[in-house]
């Protein structure tokens, strides 16, 4: 096998906001340090993601140093990585999980919904707060931030690369939202690793990661087309899912840096 590097971190603070690629991340139980520790949700408790609302790619987010900045065209908002003071604890529903999270502030509510056009209430899901990934999968009773399923994604550069060899206009890897991209892998080999190391910080590779259509939003004008679900459905599909990327877990809680070499120790048949 090739010299296999980490050439992406990314964090996605509030979930299907824009996300913010960062040179070096704190690795955490629940996922990368910010990674999906805030999410909107309606007047009905229930997540808004860009699968309903597309807008939401307009958010732009970046770190600056424990601040998230976010934009959205001329405007800027300015949020605490770790919010201080919190409101009473609220139950809100992720996808099948009915969570404990905490309102963030009147005032973020209202810039929200006023740039959605619709009723969006921030929450923040504190770090100790439970959520236990599917227990058919789990490794060492792992939880999870506010991510789909499991604390990360990963996803190789050659898959993509396959991907958009494939495609009439090329895709660019935000369409995928991974945490960790991997490059000098062959197309697809992330869906076989088991046992990997990123550094010296060790990782589990749990379970292929289905994709939904999300990936068909451009996340610079949030407009939604075909691909690549409609290329992938030809030759990455099973069991009515299409898949690409690897969902993994932390045995470790270190630090990770881009350039860091990547160690492929078992792998699934």
């Amino acid at each position: 096998m090739t010299d296999l590097r980490l050439t992406e971190i990314w964090i996605y603070p509030i979930k299907s906001l824009g996300g913010i690629p960062l040179t070096s991340a704190r690795v955490m139980g629940k996922g990368l340090q910010y990674d999906r520790r805030f999410m909107l949700v309606g007047s009905d408790d229930v997540c808004l993601t860009q699968r309903e609302h597309p807008i939401m790619a307009l958010f732009k987010l970046s770190l600056e140093g424990d601040q998230i900045l976010i934009r959205h065209h001329n405007d800027v908002l300015t949020l605490p990585a770790v919010p201080a003071a919190l409101a009473e604890p609220e139950q809100v529903r992720i996808w099948d999980d009915t969570v404990t999270a905490q309102g963030v502030g009147s005032e973020y509510d209202q810039w929200f919904s006023s740039r959605m056009g619709m009723n969006a209430h921030l929450v923040y899901f504190p770090e100790d707060n439970a959520r236990p990934v599917d227990p058919t999968y789990k490794v060492n009773d792992e939880h999870v931030g506010l991510a789909d399923a499991y604390p990360f994604l990963v996803i190789g550069q050659g898959s993509l690369n396959d991907l958009n060899s494939r495609l009439d206009t090329p895709l660019p890897m935000n369409r995928f939202r991974p945490n960790l991209v991997i490059a000098g892998a062959d197309a697809y080999a992330e869906d076989t690793w088991r046992d990997f190391r990123i550094g010296d910080t060790r990782f589990v590779g749990v379970k292929p990661c289905a994709r939904c259509v999300l990936t068909t939003v451009d996340q610079d004008t949030a407009e939604k087309g075909k691909e690549p679900l409609k290329t992938l459905a030809k030759y990455r599909s099973r069991n009515n899912k299409i898949y690409f990327g690897q969902n993994a877990v932390a045995l470790d809680l270190q630090y990770i840096t881009v350039g860091d070499p990547v160690t492929i120790q078992t792998t699934n048949s």
